[in-house]
């Protein structure tokens, strides 16, 4: 015969019915650590992304700016890439211009050409018109495969600028060869959108090599005194090498153009 249960006291039953609610209750608290140990696993994830996109977007925007002439195919990038107040095209006036400048207290003369490169140069003119290249070094001297003088960066250094940044690539030559006497703008490689007040003056004929961006914008030629920057790249550079700093340092002034 089964045996019969004692009825449980009523104390017992109270410590059970507390016991079973401070259980439920521990239960509780646990899906709910557990739910919020979650919640900031993810809000950890989440803002670890969040960083990680606005720092790509920070490169993306503002890279550090390396100009350096290395031509390609012709490209152009809409105007809605410029960044900053970039000069209006139309100070170009559709027209040539003749300008002189001094390196080194030795003159030359050159012009620039408005009707087939007129961003860049409304840009050259608006800065030359308010004295932005008085005093302004020409940082670059490249002697081997290359052969151009780089100037206009006020930071001495191949990463400054005028404080804005333009397009499209303008008056490329299409066969890459770019001629003695050229003045052409420097540029991020594979950043037709990356001109500022960096230019290079060609010395002797250079074919420059190739990137996705486009070649380089041709806006102006020397006229007379390219000796002078042919004398420059004679001494060749500070450390010796084949690109580098100019052995003495070449600084621009009186830069007029008219």
């Amino acid at each position: 015969m089964a045996s019969k249960k004692s009825p449980l006291s009523k104390a017992a039953q109270e410590r059970i019915k507390t016991y079973e609610t401070r259980s439920v209750a521990n239960d509780s608290r646990i899906v709910v650590k557990k739910r919020d140990n979650r919640v900031a696993f993810i809000a950890g994830i989440a803002a670890l992304a969040i960083a990680l996109v606005s720092q790509l977007g920070y490169a993306s925007l503002h890279p550090k700016p390396t100009p350096s002439p290395v031509a390609s195919p012709v490209s152009s990038t809409p105007a809605s890439a410029n960044q900053g107040p970039v000069p209006s095209k139309l100070l170009a006036e559709n027209r040539t211009w003749t300008g002189s400048m001094k390196l080194n207290g030795a003159a030359l003369n050159f012009e620039l050409d408005g009707k087939k490169a007129p961003q860049a140069v409304a840009s050259f003119v608006s800065l030359s018109k308010r004295g932005f290249f008085n005093g302004v070094t020409c940082h670059r001297l490249t002697t081997s495969g290359l052969f151009v003088l780089q100037c206009g960066d006020p930071k001495g250094d191949g990463t400054g600028g005028p404080g804005y940044s333009f397009g499209p690539i303008e008056n490329a030559p299409v066969n890459n060869v770019y001629g003695e006497g050229v003045i052409a703008m420097a540029r991020q490689g594979n950043n037709a959108a990356s001109q500022g007040s960096q230019f290079f003056i060609v010395y002797k004929s250079t074919t420059l090599g190739s990137d996705s961006a486009g070649g380089y914008t041709v806006f102006g030629k020397v006229t007379a005194g390219l000796p002078v920057v042919k004398a420059i790249a004679a001494a060749g550079t500070a450390d010796g090498k084949g690109d580098g700093k100019p052995k003495k340092t070449v600084v621009m002034t009186a830069v007029n153009v008219k």
